[in-house]
């Protein structure tokens, strides 16, 4: 039965058996699965990554962006949830998934290319233990009155 609405659950490790009409969502291993809103019963797997789903929750509602496109499912069903509801999209041509999938492998692409932050590196210290880089203000104080002349 196509779902208008689908009530989250948030848990550590997903369910052997999932309950239609639920959305289970890991903030520790950052995804979110449920079965498919139009009832045919494939698992959907939403991961969480500035290239994939973002997941917002208002503290009584989940939302996901972007919308999530079941385009390698026989039911080829195509909707976003937001806060909680199922808002349903029109169907899409071949060609137009295909423009969508290229588009979701090249933002992929380049978000495994990006160079990624190293840890954080403790700040030099003299040998009282006193920071020898200045802070943004220290800096700001520092550059202040020579703007003023």
């Amino acid at each position: 039965m196509k779902a208008d609405r689908l009530e989250h659950e948030f848990v550590e490790l997903m369910p052997d058996v999932l309950k239609p009409g639920t959305l289970y969502i890991s903030i520790e291993y950052t995804i979110a699965i449920h079965l498919c809103a139009c009832g045919c019963g494939e698992k959907v797997v939403t991961p969480f990554s500035p290239a994939e789903w973002r997941m917002t929750f208002d503290g009584d509602t989940v939302s996901l962006h972007p919308s999530i496109g079941n385009w390698s499912f026989d039911c080829q069903s195509h909707y976003w949830i937001e806060r909680n509801r199922v808002r349903w999209a029109k169907p899409f041509s071949k060609e137009m998934i295909n423009r969508v999938r290229a588009g979701d492998a090249a933002a992929l692409q380049r978000y495994y290319d990006e160079p990624k932050l190293g840890p954080p590196v403790a700040p030099e210290t003299d040998a009282e233990g006193i920071s020898s880089r200045r802070s943004v203000w220290d800096r700001l104080i520092a550059w202040w009155p020579y703007r003023r002349r």
